[in-house]
């Protein structure tokens, strides 16, 4: 989980560092990946308390940079505080906002990731259903191959008392 982090953390400093210099909304944007990295390394707690407060400024004042900053703890935080859904309808009006901006851009790139991880989600789930059906298959099909072989018994059976008292 520590490595996923990682490399999310990563790859977000990347991206912000191929971002064009915009002077303030390119800083807001710094800002941005700098608080996520230091509330991913932070303590559980102190994780809490940095996404209660951008949720209090968010509530506050809903203007695109503490969007972006929920938005962006909501997608770097651990669970149970990640909420990949939540961060995607916050993102959505960044992500496709034209003239591309620092910001659009960076919330481009949140977005990318959180659908990703809600497509693996999915798709493990998914898997998961498909394993559960085939084991209930297989017990289904165990039962039916020990209700055959009882009959078969009992079929021997009767055979064989038929024999012995034929004799």
């Amino acid at each position: 989980m520590r490595v996923l982090l990682s490399a999310l953390l990563l790859t977000l400093s990347a991206g912000c560092a191929l971002l064009p210099p915009a002077g303030g909304e390119a800083a807001q944007v710094s800002d941005i990946v700098a608080a996520a990295v230091s509330a991913a390394r932070a303590a559980p707690e102190e994780q809490r308390r940095q996404l209660a407060h951008a949720q209090q400024n968010f509530s506050a004042v809903q203007n695109d940079a503490n969007r972006a900053r929920l938005a962006a703890y909501l997608t770097t935080l651990p669970m149970p505080l990640r909420d990949d859904a939540r961060a995607l309808a916050l993102l959505e009006p960044l992500a496709v906002r034209k003239p591309e901006t620092p910001l659009s851009q960076f919330a481009g790139f949140l977005a990318a990731g959180a659908a990703e991880r809600q497509r693996l989600v999915r798709e493990m789930r998914a898997s998961e259903k498909r394993e559960e059906a085939a084991e209930e298959r297989a017990t289904t099909l165990r039962q039916q191959v020990e209700a055959l072989k009882s009959i078969e018994r009992g079929i021997l059976e009767r055979e064989e008392r038929r024999r012995t008292t034929n004799r």
